[in-house]
């Protein structure tokens, strides 16, 4: 699933292109969920308001490449390039008219993207799409410690998607609870969003709330991360992952991974508690690393073996690692599952889902909400496989959970030979 390198020349940038703009799963197939959905972001309609076993949604059952759970609303992606989405409209997170009573919590088609698309991503109160032609769309709007910010332009909320206004192609999204983090495709990152923990990696704590005397555009329109130090000008990126008040990069030339945010919990693994720009994650150093993905207080990384890690907050057994009495402040393997590989990780909340290569779905953490599709509302403080009559012939391709929701995309094993 990793995007690919290629070195060609593109249409908006002089510099050699490392990534291609491509999808993150090409194998179609079928959306699943589980968890809270009082604000229809399960996709099930009005009846069912909750579930804590998996079920399949209505309408999005085949043709399916990718999925994505936002705070309370859910993103999926068609094979041939069409975004739907259902759940919580209050600040426009759909991109698409919820007048029609009960239209949010079923999957509708959101119009006006432009050309197909290939990756979308989701935060609290927006969501974010990225076309093959290089083009962001993006609706809904972030919001901060006092309120909403405006998405584009300062204080107004997109109720429809509308284009970034950006130079370069992109190749990649990655979304926190209330940032955009955009990779191009020469490799550049380039932040847009809330700034108060500097999880944009370019706003200076000075400026970070409203960006300060100098107003909102600062922190909304996307723009380029600048990078010091000797040699790091050069520096290009191949992956970008975010957490919910976090932004982490991929150095294409060595692997290290970079990281600015939140690290109260040390989620990632920094000295500071906060990192207003890209500081080394030198805890990662052994680790070759596919896959990242951060929760408010605890993140869960996947590396090139498959295995999982887990870092953070110790409580509700969101690490996975039983028996803890301090947080966890480098990547730690996680015990029961350490043998295993797995193709699909992340975090969100008090949780932590995983997806073996095999298809299978684990969870671990906070019960309460059931988005560990457990059956019950237990804590756990291991990985424990899910199970139901929705996943007894079914792979599970991908996991995306949300605030109080999960999303699966799972296709039939038959399909694969099983």
């Amino acid at each position: 699933m990793d995007l690919l390198r290629i070195c060609e020349k593109t249409g908006k940038t002089s510099e050699p292109a490392l990534l291609t703009i491509s999808r993150r799963n090409s194998v179609p197939g079928a959306v699943l969920t589980v968890g809270e959905g009082d604000t229809g972001q399960l996709g099930l309609g009005p009846d069912t308001m909750d579930c804590k076993r998996v079920k399949l949604v209505p309408q999005l059952e085949k043709d399916v490449i990718d999925v994505y759970a936002g705070g309370m609303h859910t993103l999926c992606l068609t094979k041939d390039g069409k975004v739907y989405t259902f759940g919580c409209n209050d600040e426009s997170a759909l991109g698409r008219s919820t007048a029609e009573e009960d239209s949010e919590m079923s999957p509708g088609l959101v119009a006006g993207l432009g050309a197909p698309v290939v990756q979308l991503v989701a935060g609290d109160s927006f969501s974010a799409a990225l076309t093959e032609a290089g083009e962001v769309f993006v609706w809904g709007t972030y919001r901060d410690s006092s309120g909403a910010i405006g998405l584009v332009e300062a204080n107004q909320q997109e109720t429809a998607p509308r284009r970034l206004p950006l130079e370069a192609s992109v190749a990649q999204l990655a979304a926190g609870s209330n940032h955009l983090a955009l990779l191009d495709t020469a490799g550049h990152l380039y932040t847009a969003g809330n700034g108060e923990q500097g999880q944009l990696a370019r706003v200076p704590e000075l400026f970070s709330h409203r960006g300060g005397r100098r107003g909102l555009e600062m922190l909304l329109q996307p723009q380029r991360v600048p990078l010091g130090g000797r040699g790091a000008r050069r520096a290009r990126f191949d992956r970008v992952w975010a957490g919910a008040f976090c932004t982490v990069v991929r150095d294409s030339a060595s692997g290290a991974l970079l990281g600015a945010g939140l690290n109260n919990y040390s989620q990632l693994g920094l000295e500071s508690a906060m990192a207003w720009s890209l500081e080394p994650m030198r805890r990662f150093s052994e680790l070759s690393i596919d896959e990242f993905n951060g929760a408010m207080h605890h993140s869960v990384a996947r590396a090139a073996d498959g295995r999982v890690y887990t870092l953070g907050r110790k409580e509700d057994g969101r690490l996975g690692v039983p028996g803890l009495t301090a947080d966890l402040t480098a990547p730690t393997l996680v015990p029961k599952v350490a043998s295993m590989k797995f193709r699909s990780v992340s975090a969100a909340g008090y949780v932590t889902l995983a997806v073996t290569e095999d298809g299978n779905l684990y969870g671990w953490g906070m019960g309460s909400t059931g988005q560990l599709g457990l059956g019950d509302d237990e804590d756990r403080q291991e990985p424990e496989q899910a199970k139901g009559k929705q996943l007894e012939n079914r792979e599970v391709l991908l996991v995306s959970a949300g605030g109080t929701h999960t999303v699966l995309l799972a296709r039939d094993r038959q399909q694969n030979g099983h």
